[in-house]
């Protein structure tokens, strides 16, 4: 068995050459995960599989992490996380943009990224294929970070970002908010979702994968508050905020960046310590159903703020 390897737009690769349903040999996993870290995004196609061998794929990158709410788990599987839009909790993820009602997008994000203890990657496993919209995106901010200008690179050596947790997307300071409107039934705080009131998570502004070693950009639009002390480094809050959105805009270029259109028998993997991921929602009533494995993270990446 060989496997073979295509370059998706921009980012990421396509893999194919082997059937999941099949045993996996110790030699094809040890390249399955060599690939992950060398391309941190990869997509399989035509895998019509059930969700036990969605779980035991996924454990070849490692432990699975729990998701926290049992609501949103199947209990037949509690490894399987269940991302459905066009159901009934519909309402608690609508908002409008630019007079559009929109069900279940996402800003640019990184899991668990406001824990300062993001989780390692996920596995996501089509299952109901929306009619339209519904992709997710994918950014690689380690081939970011390489198109930065040296002193930029200088200049990151030095600092600290801090994410601040919020349900409420009008109040995150570097996402798009033209033409956005919450809907009706938003969460407010924290407590609505059962979600605790988490404390600011703050990072270097670049990583170190702890596998890879690549040089990662540790700036994401979504939670991202502030520069630490940018006075400490020859920065004034203005020029902070300037960077910031500087870099959040420079991740999103087109180059940094994969949007998957889901078919039926799509699985994606990704590398959450490197790259990044959106989604686009749907339309009210659009149904998309997605599995998802989460990876966990063994390693703290950040640090949890309790004084500045």
């Amino acid at each position: 068995m060989s496997l073979q390897i295509t370059p998706l737009d921009n980012v990421g690769i396509e893999v194919s050459g082997f059937d999941l349903n099949a045993p996996i040999s110790s030699e094809i996993q040890a390249q399955l995960k060599e690939l992950w870290y060398e391309h941190a995004i990869m997509v399989f196609r035509g895998q019509d599989i059930s969700p036990e061998n969605q779980i035991e794929f996924s454990r070849i990158f490692g432990p699975l992490e729990m998701h926290p709410l049992k609501a949103t788990t199947s209990e037949e599987y509690p490894e399987l996380f269940e991302l459905e839009n066009g159901g009934e909790k519909d309402k608690f993820f609508t908002a409008f943009y630019q007079g559009e009602q929109i069900v279940g997008r996402l800003d640019w994000h990184k899991d668990l990224h406001y824990t300062a203890r993001p989780n390692h990657g996920a596995v996501l496993r089509a299952v109901v294929v929306a009619e339209e919209d519904g992709l997710t995106g994918f950014g690689d901010l380690a081939k970011a970070y390489d198109a930065l200008d040296e002193d930029t690179k200088a200049l990151l050596e030095k600092l600290e970002v801090a994410y601040s947790f919020s349900m409420q997307r009008r109040h995150m300071r570097y996402v798009n908010l033209e033409g956005y409107e919450p809907g009706p039934f938003s969460p407010r705080k924290p407590a609505d979702v059962g979600f605790p009131d988490f404390a600011d998570a703050v990072y270097p502004a670049v990583i170190t994968h702890p596998v890879s070693g690549r040089k990662v950009l540790e700036v994401v639009e979504q939670f991202l508050d502030r520069v630490i002390t940018p006075q400490q480094f020859g920065l004034s809050n203005d020029e902070s905020i300037e960077l910031l959105e500087r870099l959040v805009a420079h991740g999103k270029k087109p180059e940094f960046t994969y949007f998957h259109k889901w078919q039926e028998g799509d699985m994606v993997l990704w590398d959450n310590w490197r790259a990044m991921h959106c989604t686009t929602g749907t339309r009210p009533g659009v149904k998309r159903v997605i599995n998802r494995t989460t990876i966990e993270g063994d390693i703290t990446l950040g640090r949890v703020l309790t004084t500045e």
